[in-house]
């Protein structure tokens, strides 16, 4: 794949050396000293400029690019950067990093994918305090989230069908030795299996007291 991310920061440099060996990767700052963070090894091209600018857009390929990625440290110049990829130059993925929750549903109506790191972040510090047995991921939008369950020993032997809550919680993967596992309603939980679930968040109490995980 083509891609384009905009901001050389800690978060844009990790990305481009993440995605450079099966990929072509072109990335933009304005700070000229920014490239240093890439290190020596990134094997992308490298520009210098202002990704509001459609010449360096241009300059950086954008009319080809299969997806661009926006992760400067400033929100509203990340949902314009994003902007002018989706609606100007119809970039078929465009995903922007987004820091304050409230902009999230913003981005999304505008056609765009954002990356919000602050619920990110907050939900793994608050797993990570309390070192619960189950880690609830949070989607952006704040309706559905990943339900891990990492101690199981009380569910070897039922089936995925007893676990699932119609309309609020689905299993959909279970880590066992390490290896995912995308299970039917028959699958048998093992000792040590790992569950992976689809709650709706505003059944999660609800479905953590049916799971007895409270």
């Amino acid at each position: 794949m083509y891609l384009i991310i905009v901001g050389c920061g800690k978060v844009g440099a990790y990305l481009a050396n993440l995605l450079q060996d099966e990929n072509n990767v072109v990335v933009i700052d304005i700070d000229e000293k920014a490239s240093s963070r890439l290190g020596d090894n990134f094997n992308g091209l490298y520009i210098n400029g202002d990704g509001l600018d459609t010449e360096i857009l241009k300059e950086a390929g954008i009319e080809k690019a299969d997806a661009v990625a926006v992760t400067t440290s400033n929100d509203n110049v990340n949902i314009v950067i994003a902007q002018i990829a989706k609606k100007i130059f119809n970039v078929p993925k465009v995903v922007a990093r987004v820091s304050d929750i409230g902009k999230s549903e913003v981005s999304r109506n505008l056609g765009i994918d954002p990356v919000n790191s602050t619920a990110i972040f907050s939900t793994l510090l608050r797993e990570k305090i309390f070192d619960r047995n189950f880690t609830t991921y949070i989607f952006e939008n704040n309706r559905v989230s990943i339900l891990e369950i990492k101690d199981t020993s009380s569910y070897t032997g039922k089936t995925v069908k007893d676990l699932k809550v119609p309309g609020e919680f689905q299993v959909v993967t279970i880590i066992r030795d390490d290896n995912p596992i995308i299970p039917d309603e028959k699958t048998v939980f093992e000792e040590g299996d790992v569950i992976l679930g689809i709650v709706r968040l505003e059944g999660l109490k609800k479905v953590k007291k049916l799971l007895k995980m409270q």
